[in-house]
């Protein structure tokens, strides 16, 4: 016992402490997890995601520091040095798993579950000290995101969620006038919104439709005599 106490007595080494975080590194790896981690963080901010840039930061820096943290609890003479660090999967599929949301016509959240996932090996391939795949691993990443997504709309082979808005003086006559445009475009209308400001009536909808598509139909509704004035919003749930 008075071993014991006496060792916490003890001061501070702080020789040990220079070693670990400036000898060893482990400074610039969990800033540079935070950096990284930023950066997707950067890109899912820009499209209002829920995941943006101090979730990614934490989730980079806390997996790195798990990583870190691995080698050091195991101790030198523990050939099993990856035990803490492994379960950072798990732990990331339980948090990927809470983005996901299942509504009745669609599922969103899948890219920015699978976004946090990456990011999660990002951080931990930082705590092992893998600085230049990482930062390849991140610049893929943020490719991936906006340029392959862009590319798919432009190519029109993603399917990808519009808020459509109806505006004019007699709602059953531009209902009539949605339904029309909609059996022209091939496409089913599931749920419209309607309220009234004054003399002005408002119809709105969500359609999930590739871009081609999604141009023919405003066409259509746009030469409908009933409708007054049509918009078009990005929908804020599509990810």
């Amino acid at each position: 016992m008075d071993s014991m106490l006496a060792q916490f007595a003890q001061p501070f080494d702080f020789n040990w402490f220079e070693q670990v975080v400036v000898v060893h590194g482990a400074l610039s790896r969990v800033v540079s997890a935070c950096v990284l981690g930023g950066l997707v963080g950067l890109e899912r901010e820009f499209k209002r995601k829920a995941a943006g840039v101090r979730t990614n930061m934490l989730i980079a820096m806390g997996c790195a520091f798990f990583t870190l943290l691995s080698a050091v609890l195991a101790g030198g003479s523990n050939p099993d040095k990856g035990r803490v660090a492994s379960n950072i999967v798990q732990g990331i599929g339980f948090l990927g798993a809470g983005l996901i949301l299942h509504n009745r016509n669609r599922i969103n959240g899948l890219t920015s579950a699978a976004s946090v996932f990456v990011v999660a090996s990002i951080g931990m391939a930082c705590g092992a000290g893998l600085l230049p795949s990482a930062a390849v691993a991140t610049a893929i990443v943020i490719v991936a995101l906006q340029v392959v997504g862009f590319l798919e709309r432009r190519a029109s082979i993603k399917l990808f969620s519009l808020i459509y808005e109806v505006r004019g003086r007699d709602q059953s006559a531009m209902m009539q006038s949605i339904l029309d445009a909609m059996d022209k475009a091939g496409e089913r209308l599931a749920t419209m919104d309607c309220d009234a400001i004054g003399d002005l009536q408002r119809v709105s909808f969500t359609l999930s439709a590739t871009r081609r598509q999604h141009e023919r139909l405003f066409r259509q509704l746009a030469a409908e005599p009933a409708i007054e004035k049509l918009l078009n919003f990005h929908d804020p749930e599509e990810d």
